[in-house]
């Protein structure tokens, strides 16, 4: 638009001679189109409407992704849990080639694990005997957190059996047991409201 009447003025300047009328009338046209072109420069921004839009589209989208995220926060500090239930399953059982019994506590197996670390506490609840122990890994928050046991047993056969098991729920609606230890092979299982962990 600019250039198409800017052109128009030139040939209007070019063609005719030039009078004060005519030289004011250009003058006020040019400042016309500078006035539009300014005018159009400070009008540019972003409208309520737009704004709006967008605050909802952020809305809805952290409506979706939060309890995403916090599941997979949880997740994480659980994995903490099996690990070491799982690390000690196998320390048992080498402890136990090595000695008569099994280790009575954590730091007897020295695979440095915590006893309490940020999220778990760790136990071996069992007795230590010559038969069978067990580990419970009990959250610090029950309300977002599943509780872990495991244990390891000498079957007739002369082998070990070894289980890990996890709450079915969040710690705060299931209680973490310990794992139902039986010598004979395949009749170990999780306790009750456990599963085997995944």
């Amino acid at each position: 638009m600019f250039s198409t009447d800017m052109g128009k003025l030139c040939l209007e300047l070019h063609n005719k001679p030039i009078s004060r009328k005519t030289l004011m009338k250009s003058e006020l046209k040019a400042k016309f189109l500078n006035h539009l072109l300014k005018k159009k420069k400070e009008d540019e921004g972003f409208t309520l409407i737009e704004l709006l839009v967008v605050i909802i589209i952020i809305g809805i989208l952290s409506a979706i992704a939060l309890p995403s995220f916090l599941n997979q926060a949880a997740k994480a500090k659980q994995s903490e849990a099996k690990t070491y239930v799982s690390s000690v399953n196998r320390a048992q059982q080498s402890y136990r080639i090595e000695n008569a019994s099994f280790a009575a506590d954590i730091y007897s197996l020295q695979i440095g694990i915590p006893t309490d670390s940020k999220h778990y506490l760790y136990t071996i609840s069992s007795p230590a005997n010559s038969v069978s122990t067990s580990i419970v890994a009990t959250p610090k928050d029950t309300a977002a957190l599943k509780g872990f046991s495991g244990g390891v047993v000498i079957l007739t056969t002369g082998q070990t059996e070894a289980i890990s098991c996890q709450t079915e729920n969040v710690q705060g609606q299931t209680a973490v047991v310990e794992p139902d230890l039986n010598v004979n092979p395949d009749t170990t299982s999780c306790g009750e409201n456990m599963e085997k962990m995944t």
